[in-house]
């Protein structure tokens, strides 16, 4: 690996956050904006950089979906979001050309695994999953120690979910599958469900048995398909102290003693859990996806 300073980008669909350094110890500056214009935000970016000490790569972890296939000709893009004016962007390339550096670019929940992997929750671990749950729902990780990737990358807010329409009427609020994962389990639905932000709901609201409800059935789909040795939550809605204890519990009852794992039956404590990292996975993963493009 070439040595020396890395830069990261941890570009979201609400704020852009950039770092210059070598990992959680070594960070030598930061900058947070707001994700506007494509023009405007990667030009803020792009000055962040140049007035650092060069950085050897760049590692990028975006809101997508994306291509992140290098053989593809629209490799580095945004595909298909809704944000306007973001469709289509080569964020990787327009990136690279202006530093001229290398670009390593994948998904913002894949970097954040990646991060947890180097330095964080998932360290040893060569199969797992990072799960944001926030404005929106997305799952990354690796298997057999690479980051899932495919025909695309994983979509894991999009799964569908069991819905009972008479104990939940509410009819989600994806624009694409309407009551997945993401449409009935977001900030947002979560919002739109009880006409309050989650923030600012109780500990004791019954929104947070409903949440950990969704959730506990989208793990049992990844743990029975993925077989991870640890999941990851991350996001601004997990930051609820008394998710995480539900989930668990609503996870082994969703199971119903068919994994037989002690890590699950024994551990769970220790199976589902935050990020090592915080809310800093996301940049700290997108150095060392510069790293590995370094690599």
């Amino acid at each position: 690996m070439k040595h020396g300073l890395f830069g990261g980008i941890e570009a979201g669909g609400t704020k852009f956050v950039c770092a210059v350094g070598t990992g959680p110890d070594d960070v030598r500056a930061e900058a947070r904006f707001s994700t506007t214009t494509p023009e405007e935000t990667m030009g803020r970016a792009v000055a962040f950089f140049r007035a650092q000490e060069p950085v050897t790569a760049v590692g990028v972890a975006s809101f997508g979906p994306i291509d992140p296939n290098p053989d593809s000709p629209t490799y580095g893009r945004i595909t298909t979001t809704p944000k306007p004016g973001w469709a289509n962007v080569d964020l990787a390339g327009a990136i690279g050309g202006a530093l001229g550096v290398d670009v390593g670019f994948d998904t913002d929940v894949n970097g954040a695994a990646l991060g947890e992997w180097r330095w964080g929750a998932a360290q040893r671990l060569d199969t797992f999953i990072y799960l944001t749950i926030g404005t929106g729902i997305g799952g990354g990780g690796m298997v057999n120690g690479r980051l899932l990737h495919g025909l695309v990358h994983p979509e894991m807010g999009h799964i569908p979910l069991p819905h009972d329409w008479q104990a939940d009427p509410f009819p989600g609020r994806c624009p694409y599958h309407g009551d997945c994962l993401e449409g009935m389990a977001a900030g947002p639905a979560i919002e739109e469900r009880w006409d309050m932000k989650g923030q600012d709901l109780p500990s004791d609201h019954p929104a947070w048995e409903l949440e950990a409800h969704y959730l506990a059935l989208a793990l049992r789909t990844f743990i029975c398909t993925l077989s991870p040795q640890r999941i990851i939550l991350g996001g601004g809605v997990m930051d609820q102290p008394q998710l995480f204890p539900l989930v668990r519990q609503k996870t082994l009852a969703a199971l119903n003693d068919y994994v037989q794992s002690p890590a699950i039956l024994e551990q769970i404590d220790a199976y589902i859990v935050p990020p090592g990292l915080g809310n800093r996975a996301g940049v700290l993963g997108a150095l060392a996806l510069a790293q590995q493009a370094a690599g």
